[in-house]
């Protein structure tokens, strides 16, 4: 039976070889809607996707966590769980119950999943993406003392949860900036571990070259201590 309280939130830039087939992999069955966030694809990403069920939000302003505020902002108003996931093919629809039932079972306000503790596919994840999520997997740990392994996109948290998190990145440092003000705001946080498979569409915008892995981590460690000095100020 269909849960009014569950979307899922994809944010897509030229995805038309993958986004199909994740849409329709949903397991309508325990989500009200699909939304899918075209983010300025030059390619057939937006009809592909409506075509497949998802309805599509377009927003041309570029960025990763751009897509996800505006997607999160779309849902309908019954929603009160938000699920977040790349629409590369990377991420198993099929697990979404992992992050969900926690939530609707009252446990958790957010639930993480992470590659690096699930069963991950050959090829799927680069070495910069695990160094970069063990990295600031130690830091989170030193700073908050939590054992956060990952940063991966697959994501679910209650609406009032994330509204408490008043989030403000628009681009790479979206699921980490997340992480870090959940901590802050003492949300009920859990760590799972979800598949990741091979991308089957797409480039990535963050690994897909050296520059571009480097640009990541950079825009990664700004947010990581704009967070961090924030939360210095507030606390004084």
């Amino acid at each position: 039976m269909t849960d009014p309280r569950v979307a899922v939130v994809v944010p897509a830039l030229n995805e038309a070889q993958s986004i199909g087939a994740l849409v329709r992999s949903m397991p309508w069955h325990l989500i009200k809607e699909c939304i899918v966030v075209d983010n300025g694809s030059t390619d057939e990403t937006a009809r592909v996707a409506a075509d497949a069920g998802a309805r599509v939000v377009v927003e041309p302003r570029r960025g990763y966590g751009q897509a996800c505020m505006t997607g999160a902002a779309s849902v309908a108003p019954a929603t009160s769980i938000i699920v977040f996931m790349d629409g590369d093919g990377s991420d198993v629809p099929a697990e979404l119950p992992w992050l969900i039932d926690p939530i609707v079972a009252g446990q958790q306000d957010f639930v993480i999943g992470s590659r690096l503790r699930g069963e991950r596919e050959e090829g799927s994840m680069t070495f910069s993406q695990i160094f970069a999520s063990r990295l600031f997997g130690l830091l989170l740990r030193v700073m908050y003392g939590v054992r956060h392994t990952d940063m991966g996109p697959f994501r679910a948290i209650t609406r009032s949860g994330l509204e408490r998190l008043r989030m403000q990145e628009r681009t790479y440092g979206w699921n980490l900036e997340m992480q870090m003000r959940a901590m802050q705001e003492k949300l009920r946080v859990l760590e799972v571990p979800t598949s990741c498979r091979r991308r089957t569409g797409g480039v990535s915008k963050v690994s897909g070259s050296l520059g571009a892995s480097i640009k990541a981590a950079s825009r990664i460690l700004s947010v990581f201590l704009r967070v961090s000095f924030a939360r210095g100020r507030a606390g004084r």
